[in-house]
């Protein structure tokens, strides 16, 4: 690739942990946009299958998104907090069997063959509803897509399906791919995973192992006068440390993700030509969770479970893990949700007098060594939060008698261990809540989920009161109705403690001042930046 050189930079020695303000600058630079340009980004994964459609996450959204568009995209001022892609309209049926979606004219698929409902009726058929992580959940019940013309898909429903669920959704599972290219053969096999083709602002241009993504301008693009820049260089930098170099260095131009570690953080704000943003990522809520192994018979008791809730100082947590950067939980939903969320519910104030004393009353004395019983503590593997909260909630455990033994595995061991063989006690988890608890929240904590689906209830949790909660939620079609049923099941997600909620955060960015429209959607950095550009 001519003009493109990777850099193998050295690691940083850590920094010093600092207590960083939350109050950094966001967005107070204005320029005048400028088409042309490469930018150079921070990518420390390297997903191979890069079909959104299939593998609904945010490692994949982060590449292909940019790619691959869904019908709407979340939105600050758009109605219901969205804004079209694909689809100009959408309007669910009062009875909640129905869904129509008005799509856009004069799109085109990378190859050049024409965007139709077609390709939305296929994709929702035979990708969303039975291959997706999330939409086999969310699409459950969809029966077919009818096309009555090229620009109309009318999605049916077995069973009543509350609209706003769907459209809740469209952000984060409404990736469309042609028909034309996957309609032959397997679709799990098919090349265009590795290479995807879509209708967005960028093609994909080539991928290096270790290397780099590349991805260059979509010259057809239904967006007047966009995409701006000329290329996307996804420079591939997986230890964290390095990235706060090469921003410095000039080498990349943004850093997405909290990929500068967060004790660079106070450091690098005040470096010339950089800025750090907080914005961008609020439809990107990550929560760190104590997920529980009910199966053991010394967790199953709720005294137990709230015990261990009463020794996690949460704000110690926030201070010193996440430099501030987080917010504590009440709950499975976030604070910054304030369609879903309630703060009406059981909270557990740190303090280990009353863990100990709840200890005791579940029957679990001190022995003559301190302890009371031991534990298999797995920390998630994603990020150095997840991998220091579990240091944290081992010395916690230590300090209320109960020896937590650590177990860090890489993340395909720590998969399989938590959720295939349920190889565990206690886990730290990191699940991300998607705008609507049914998309990937009360999967947690409701029972029959199948050995083996990542991310959700794999600790034997049974509670027939919240399962009929769960589905009773998952056919409500008043919004105001069902929306108080899932602040219902906050209060008793609270109360019975499946799992434990700690905090909630989100990411950071670090760019150039050069780098225009950052964070001007809520999921900013898995959306399609067909307006960022870089000025002069």
């Amino acid at each position: 690739m001519p003009g493109f050189t990777i850099s193998r930079r050295k690691m940083l020695a850590g920094s010093a942990m600092l207590l960083a303000s939350t109050a950094m600058p966001a967005l107070g630079w204005a320029q005048t946009p400028k088409k042309g340009g490469r930018l150079v980004l921070a990518a420390d994964s390297e997903p191979r299958n890069l079909n959104p459609a299939i593998v609904a996450s945010n490692g994949v959204f982060f590449i292909s998104s940019k790619i691959v568009e869904t019908l709407a995209e979340a939105s600050f001022d758009g109605k219901d907090g969205l804004a079209p892609r694909l689809a100009l309209s959408w309007e669910g049926a009062a009875d909640g069997l129905s869904a129509t979606f008005k799509l856009r004219d004069g799109v085109r698929w990378h190859d050049g063959k024409p965007f139709t409902s077609a390709d939305v009726a296929f994709s929702a058929l035979q990708i969303w509803k039975p291959l997706q992580n999330l939409g086999r959940t969310v699409f459950k019940d969809l029966a077919s897509v009818e096309t009555p013309d090229d620009l109309t898909a009318v999605f049916k429903f077995a069973k009543p399906t509350p609209f706003q669920l769907i459209r809740n959704a469209l952000p984060a599972l409404s990736s469309v791919v042609p028909k034309h290219v996957y309609e032959v053969g397997k679709i799990e096999d098919n090349p265009a995973n590795t290479a995807p083709i879509g209708t967005g602002p960028f093609r994909f241009g080539e991928y290096k192992a270790g290397q780099y993504y590349r991805l260059t301008k979509n010259t057809d693009y239904w967006g007047k006068d966009e995409p701006y820049l000329d290329e996307i260089i996804y420079q591939v930098l997986p230890d964290r440390t390095s990235a706060a170099s090469a921003l410095e260095a000039e080498e990349i131009q943004l850093a997405a993700f909290s990929a500068v570690p967060l004790a660079d953080l106070h450091r690098i704000s005040k470096v010339p030509g950089l800025k750090v943003i907080t914005k961008g990522y609020e439809g990107l809520t990550y929560q760190l969770v104590v997920e529980i192994n009910h199966r053991r018979k010394e967790l199953a008791d709720v005294k137990v479970r709230q015990a261990i809730a009463h020794a996690i100082d949460k704000d110690f947590v926030v201070k010193t893990v996440f430099l501030g950067y987080a917010a504590t939980a009440t709950g499975p939903v976030p604070k910054n949700d304030p369609q879903f969320y309630t703060g009406d519910v059981p909270t557990y104030a740190f303090d280990v007098a009353k863990a100990n004393a709840l200890l005791d009353e579940a029957g679990y004395k001190k022995g003559a060594d301190g302890n009371r019983f031991s534990l298999k503590l797995l920390p998630a593997p994603y990020f150095n939060e997840t991998k220091q909260f579990g240091d944290y909630l081992r010395q916690a455990l230590a300090v209320i008698g109960i020896d937590a033994q650590l177990v860090n595995n890489d993340s395909a061991a720590h998969i399989k261990a938590v959720y295939t063989d349920h190889a565990f006690d206690l886990a730290v988890g990191p699940p991300v809540f998607r705008g609507d608890p049914a998309i990937s929240t009360t999967i947690l904590v409701q029972s029959g989920i199948p050995d083996g689906v990542p991310f959700s209830n794999q600790g034997g949790y049974k509670n027939d009161a919240l399962d009929a909660l769960i589905a009773k939620a998952s056919e409500t079609l008043d919004t105001t109705a069902r929306t108080d049923l899932y602040k219902e099941f906050q209060k008793e997600v609270a109360a019975d403690l499946p799992l434990i909620n700690v905090a909630e955060w989100s990411f950071i960015s670090v760019a150039r001042d050069t780098v225009g429209n950052i964070a001007n959607n809520p999921r900013w950095a898995v959306s399609s930046w067909a307006d960022t550009y870089l000025a002069g």
